[in-house]
């Protein structure tokens, strides 16, 4: 029998979202060029940050530039798609490298496929995760516990989710999140009662983003030094 092909599931730590930015588009042109052969699953931490994706509106940053400044929370305005959100520690980030030439040149085929992902990861949590009608994303129990933005280049995917573990949730009081008026955030361990550590957390997502792709979840040393290669370059 054939080997499924890889998913090259990378754990970068907490790193800084502009640092993270260029990494993850250094990694598409990568692979878009085919120097990178196999789809990738970058899985970081960010310090606080805004970012505003290409249907951001004005009224949905709530609060001034001196409010964030005093929080310490950075703003990016990125090309990805969707609305304002909230990164910040606690919360797994997630950014799939994955060239749709090798499953299906769909992106929504893809949003559907990544929610998928993250409903299978929070089962692993006794969390039932499940899709609201017209927004991309995971809810749970009228709750919003994740948010995906994607862009993508010759079929090549970047940007993509994040997934509230244990974040401060009273930073998305600084935004309407993804633009949604009166929406809940929350978090696994507030939906769970109990702490749930982040290596936990990465490697039930990595494990579900494989069975959902088909691709095997593997960290090789191959992955480790392109993603430092590209990072040095950067």
């Amino acid at each position: 029998m054939t080997s499924p092909p890889e998913l090259w599931v990378v754990p970068l730590g907490t790193m800084a979202y502009a640092r993270a930015l260029e990494l993850q588009r250094a990694a598409a042109r990568a692979r878009i060029a085919g120097e990178i052969a196999q789809d990738l699953l970058l899985l970081v931490e960010h310090p606080p940050v805004v970012t505003l994706g290409r249907s951001s509106r004005d009224a949905h940053l709530l609060a001034s530039p001196a409010l964030l400044a005093a929080r310490g929370v950075e703003v990016f305005e990125v090309e990805r798609g969707g609305d304002v959100t909230f990164h910040g520690p606690g919360q797994l980030v997630g950014y799939p490298i994955v060239d749709l030439k090798r499953h299906k040149q769909d992106l929504h085929w893809y949003l559907r496929q990544v929610e998928e992902a993250l409903i299978r990861g929070l089962a692993n949590y006794g969390i039932e995760g499940g899709r609201n009608p017209g927004y991309t994303g995971v809810w749970t129990q009228g709750r919003k516990i994740a948010s995906i933005g994607v862009h993508a280049r010759d079929w090549v995917t970047w940007h993509g989710f994040a997934l509230n573990v244990s974040t401060d949730l009273a930073f998305f009081d600084l935004i309407v999140p993804c633009g949604i008026s009166g929406v809940t955030m929350t978090s696994i361990e507030r939906e769970t009662g109990r702490p749930a550590p982040m290596e936990g957390v990465r490697e039930a997502i990595a494990g579900a983003f494989g069975e959902v792709f088909a691709l095997a979840p593997q960290t090789p040393p191959a992955a480790v030094e392109a993603l430092t290669a590209l990072d040095r370059a950067g």
